[in-house]
C-alpha cells in the first residue's frame, strides 16, 4: 500500500499559502543601518577631499579648517584660545633660528631709504643686524625697491622677533590674486597661483586676510564682487597703477573708476600712527573672538607709511597689541591686520634667478613655517604679489 503524508497544519490553525510581503521580515533595522553608513561615509569622503585639496598648507591646516567649516567652529575656537593664551613666548634671548642672518654692512644711505627702526623695545642692546634696513631687488636705476630687516617689539618677551619688509610705492605695482576656495565663490581667472609673466619681475609675495565667512568685509577684483564691501572696514585697496592705499572703508576710501582690488579684514588696528583703542581687551569683538587678540601666535600685518610705501610685518608669539606696536615701530600710518596663525602667515622677497624668466625668493623670518615659493602653486586662500614696475 503506497501512502502519502500529509501536509504539516500551519501554525496556529492558519492555512498554508504563498508567502506575502505582509508576511517577510520588515526592513527597518536594515534601512537605518544603511543610513548610518551613509551618514559616516559622507563626512570621510568629504574629510579626504578636503585633505587632497591642493595649496591647503598641510594635513593640519587641512584637518582644521574642514573641522571649522561642518559644524566645529566654536569647538575650535575654544581650543586655540585656551592653547594660544597659555603659550606665552620665553622672556629670554630669542630662539636660534627666528633671527635673520645679519647684513654684512648697512644700507647705503640714498633717497627713500625708510626711516631708522627704533631700539628694542626691550631697552636692551640691539642683536645683530636688529633694526638694520637691508636692501633687496634694484630697479632699473639701481635702487634698491625692497628693504626688510627685523625688529623685537615686545618688553616682556625679548624673545618675539617680527620681519619687517619695507616696499617702494614709486617703483612696485601691488597684484591681488583669488585663491582656489578663497573668497568663494564662481568667475575667478589665474587658478589660485601666482602669473608665470609676473615671476621674473617679482618684489614680493604676502599672505591676505583671514577667511571670507569669519569676517564682516568684502572682496572686490576687477569688476566682480565676492562678498559686499562694508563700511567701517580696514581695506587694502590696490588702483590701476598698481599702487595701495590702507584705510576704513567709507571713511579714508571709496569706490570710484581707479579701483582694481579691495580686500576688506576687521578694522584698523593702526590710525595716524598709532594704535586704535581697544586692542588689550577687544571687548566689542571688532578683531573676532573677545579673547583672541590675547592668543600669542603667528600674526602678520600691511599698512602704509606717511609717503604711500607699503610696509609688511609678521611674527611669531604675537599678540594683537604687540602686533600694532611692531607696526608702529616700523613707520606705519595706517595699517590693518592680516591673517594670523601658522601656515596663515608668508612673506618672501625675491630676487632675479639664474635664468630671465625666474626669481629666486627668501623667507623674511628663517623660521617662517611655509616654502619660500608657495604661491607659485595653486593656493586654497588669496594673496598678494608685489612687482617692479
Amino acid at each position: 500500500m503506497i501512502t502519502v503524508d500529509a501536509p504539516a497544519r500551519p501554525p496556529s490553525g492558519r492555512a498554508a499559502g504563498p508567502r506575502t510581503e505582509a508576511h517577510r521580515k520588515p526592513p527597518g533595522r536594515r534601512l537605518i543601518i544603511l543610513v548610518l553608513l551613509l551618514a559616516m561615509l559622507f563626512p570621510a569622503a568629504s574629510y579626504g577631499r578636503a585633505l587632497a585639496a591642493p595649496g591647503g598648507g598641510g594635513w593640519q591646516v587641512q584637518s582644521v579648517e574642514w573641522m571649522r567649516d561642518h559644524g566645529g567652529a566654536p569647538a575650535v575656537n575654544k581650543i586655540e584660545n585656551w592653547w594660544y593664551a597659555r603659550q606665552a613666548p620665553p622672556t629670554g634671548a630669542p630662539a636660534s633660528g627666528s633671527v635673520p642672518r645679519a647684513p654684512a654692512a648697512a644700507a647705503s644711505p640714498t633717497v627713500g631709504v625708510p626711516a631708522p627702526i627704533a631700539p628694542p623695545a626691550s631697552g636692551s642692546a640691539p642683536l645683530p643686524g636688529e633694526g638694520r634696513w637691508v636692501p633687496g631687488r634694484v630697479d632699473a636705476h639701481g635702487t634698491p625697491a625692497i628693504y626688510t630687516t627685523y625688529e623685537r617689539p615686545d618688553p616682556a618677551h625679548p624673545s618675539v622677533v617680527a620681519g619687517v619688509a619695507w616696499m617702494r610705492a614709486d617703483d612696485t605695482s601691488a597684484h591681488l590674486v583669488p585663491g582656489l576656495q578663497q573668497p568663494g565663490g564662481s568667475g575667478w581667472t589665474g587658478g589660485g597661483h601666482l602669473p608665470s609673466a609676473d615671476v621674473p619681475a617679482l618684489v614680493a609675495t604676502f599672505n591676505s586676510g583671514w577667511k571670507s565667512k569669519d569676517i564682516d568685509g568684502g572682496f572686490y577684483l576687477d569688476g566682480h564682487t565676492g562678498h559686499p564691501l562694508r563700511n567701517g572696514e580696514a581695506s587694502v585697496v590696490i588702483d590701476d597703477r598698481g599702487r595701495v592705499r590702507i584705510g576704513e572703508w567709507g571713511r579714508d576710501l571709496t569706490m570710484d573708476r581707479h579701483v582694481r582690488a579691495v580686500r576688506q579684514n576687521l578694522g584698523l588696528v593702526i590710525d595716524q600712527g598709532r594704535p586704535v583703542p581697544g586692542l588689550a581687551d577687544n571687548g566689542h569683538g571688532r578683531w573676532g573672538s573677545a579673547r583672541n587678540q590675547l592668543q600669542f601666535t603667528w600674526r602678520s600685518g600691511l599698512g602704509t607709511d606717511s609717503g604711500g610705501d607699503l610696509i609688511y610685518v609678521a611674527g611669531s608669539g604675537l599678540t594683537l597689541r604687540t602686533l600694532a606696536a611692531a607696526m608702529v615701530q616700523a613707520g606705519v600710518q595706517r595699517g590693518m591686520e592680516l591673517d594670523i596663525h601658522t601656515h596663515m602667515v608668508a612673506f618672501s622677497s625675491w630676487r632675479p634667478g639664474p635664468t630671465a624668466r625666474t626669481a629666486t625668493p627668501t623667507r623674511l623670518l628663517p623660521n617662517l613655517p611655509v616654502r619660500a615659493d608657495r604661491y607659485l602653486s595653486a593656493d586654497q586662500r588669496d594673496f598678494f604679489y608685489v612687482t617692479l614696475r
